[in-house]
């Protein structure tokens, strides 16, 4: 190791309760959804306690200490000290994708929260190997796609699900979360040291637990109770991660017809978490660390490899925002402490234990501002004239975030779902595929959010190669989109209730019915067809309408030459 690169320095502190918190809430999450949806409580919450939360410590584990490792081994090649390690954890996308359209129908079908874990592992194999395989044809993916492509998109997702998300809830709980946000601010704003050194994260984080716990709860809205503190000790133990690969055996070895329909879901979920940690190492080198690309991503990929192996269902994936952790200081230290850390809590049992002493508002300041250095990153370090080209690439991303408080919305609305608002005509609203009331076009929101990952990429990457006048590669990038649109990748979905999933045109559950649906939703949305099918082959035209376009001015390019229009 490099003797100018430390295995700790004191700001992985701050690193360490931004990457920590990101991953405490990933944990929390999965026993609420895993118990609501897909039956594990009781006797069955075993699924989580004893195989998902142990095989995610595994995984966990190994990725954060291989890329420490990573780190120290770049920081010696270049003899730097300021390199900051890849952060990583669960894919959150992956694992709400995969309870509702993977896990919880299986459980719903057999009511059988040991068939629910079983399918999760195969979902979670799938991508794993996707992710692996991606690796190796990931660089030259890289090499040829603007940067503005790649940054935009996490741009967009930290505006919708990281910024936007924590900003509702800070201001929604402003008595434990806005002194942690205001000592945030002063350290990382305007970068004033705190006394002894402290790092800001842990002020805040303690300042905020202590509002909870010293504020009424009547004011806080955050119930605190040292009774709960007592209870969650019964569920201290040692829980061993299991080997799981004889489980993922007997699902594979059942009829294919059990769980082919799974890979329209599987599928695409891997596809984006390839092209998501591609961008997540771009966002790393923009920030001025370099990795390699297939080791970087392999590592990823034998990581969820693991969890599948152990017991968990839900793939790994390189964070966004490396950007924020290096403006915090972190170098490799914080990966290592967070990999430590987080196996030690899901082996132990402590995890209930440590949402009882410390509210999650406390620390939302920190993730808040790591969504700040993602969406600042993607304007800063591309070319000037690729701002255009970046702010394109946010609109899908934040449709996704606009669809996402919609199905909220639906799902506590008292009945009413969204298949119904796509299909029936029924006061005091009046729904459909062409209603258009100050800007509700709810078709369109989710046209516009499916496969909003590489949706982001296609418009930022072509509107980059048009700034730079290569309207041949900006003809390419609209073919790649219109080939996406048509097979289902993006635009396309099929709808059950309030649950929208992807609609491959190569993966069907019913001919007829796929007719029947179409038909529906582009003709006659009165009729309500028991799923309804989207197929995105409207998109794929203008899709091929743009590159005829771009391809059109590409020749009168190369053999007239074209003024340039702009103005002084």
């Amino acid at each position: 190791m490099s003797a100018h690169y430390p295995l700790f320095v004191k700001r992985d502190l701050d690193g360490l309760f931004g990457l920590l918190l990101d991953n405490m809430v990933q944990l929390l999450l999965i026993p609420a959804l895993c118990g609501g949806l897909c039956g594990m409580t009781g006797e069955n919450a075993k699924y989580v306690t004893h195989y998902i939360l142990p095989g995610a410590a595994v995984s966990l584990l190994f990725g954060n200490v291989l890329y420490a490792w990573q780190a120290h081994r770049l920081a010696r090649a270049t003899g730097r000290s300021d390199i900051t390690a890849l952060p990583y954890g669960i894919n959150t996308p992956s694992m709400l994708v995969y309870i509702l359209f993977v896990m919880q129908p299986v459980y719903q079908r057999t009511q059988s929260a040991e068939a629910a874990w079983q399918m999760g592992l195969v979902a979670c194999l799938g991508s794993a190997l996707i992710e692996f395989a991606g690796s190796f044809v990931a660089h030259s993916v890289r090499t040829r796609t603007p940067r503005a492509a790649l940054l935009s998109t996490l741009a967009g997702i930290a505006i919708g699900f990281i910024s936007m998300q924590f900003a509702l809830q800070i201001f929604q709980k402003p008595l434990v979360a806005m002194l942690p946000l205001a000592i945030l601010f002063v350290s990382l704003f305007s970068r004033v040291a705190f006394p002894l050194g402290l790092p800001a994260g842990l002020v805040a984080v303690v300042l905020g637990t202590l509002c909870a716990w010293l504020l009424p709860t009547e004011w806080t809205g955050v119930p605190m109770s040292s009774t709960a503190v007592v209870q969650s000790f019964a569920n201290l133990g040692f829980m061993p991660p299991i080997w799981c690969g004889g489980e993922i055996m007997k699902v594979l070895a059942l009829p294919a017809s059990d769980w082919l329909g799974f890979l329209s879901v599987i599928i695409p979920m891997g596809l984006f978490n390839v092209i998501g940690s591609l961008q997540n190492i771009e966002s790393a080198e923009a920030a001025g660390d370099t990795y390699d690309t297939r080791d970087s991503m392999a590592i990823n990929g034998v990581g969820s490899l693991i969890a599948a192996l152990f017991g968990s269902c839900f793939p790994t994936t390189i964070y966004i925002g490396h950007a924020g952790w290096k403006g915090l200081g972190a170098r490799a230290g914080y990966s290592t402490l967070n990999g430590l850390i987080i196996t030690a809590i899901c082996l132990s049992g402590a995890l209930s234990t440590i949402a009882a002493i410390v509210p999650v508002e406390a620390g939302m300041a920190i993730v808040l501002w790591i969504g700040i250095i993602i969406t600042a990153q993607a304007f800063q370090t591309t070319p000037a004239s690729h701002a255009p080209a970046c702010a394109i690439g946010l609109f899908p991303a934040i449709a996704a975030w606009g669809l996402n408080i919609v199905q909220g919305a639906f799902f506590v609305s008292g009945g009413k779902t969204i298949q119904d608002a796509l299909t029936t005509i029924a006061p005091p609203f009046l729904f459909g595929l062409k209603t258009e009331v100050n800007g509700y076009l709810l078709h369109g929101l989710i046209v516009l959010e499916r496969g909003y990952i590489l949706t982001c990429m296609f418009l930022a990457a072509l509107a980059a190669c048009l700034i730079d006048r290569q309207f041949g590669r900006a003809a390419l990038w609209a073919l790649v989109a219109a080939a996406c649109a048509a097979i289902g990748l993006t635009h396309s979905y099929q709808l059950h209730g309030n649950d929208i999933d992807y609609a491959f045109t190569f993966i069907t559950t019913s001919a007829a019915a796929n007719s029947a649906a179409t038909t529906a939703l582009n003709t006659s949305p009165a009729s309500t067809p028991p799923a309804l099918l989207y197929h995105a082959y409207p998109q794929a035209i203008g899709y091929l309408a743009l590159a005829a376009v771009f391809a059109l001015f590409s020749l009168l390019q190369s053999r007239v030459g074209l003024q340039d229009a702009s103005h002084d």
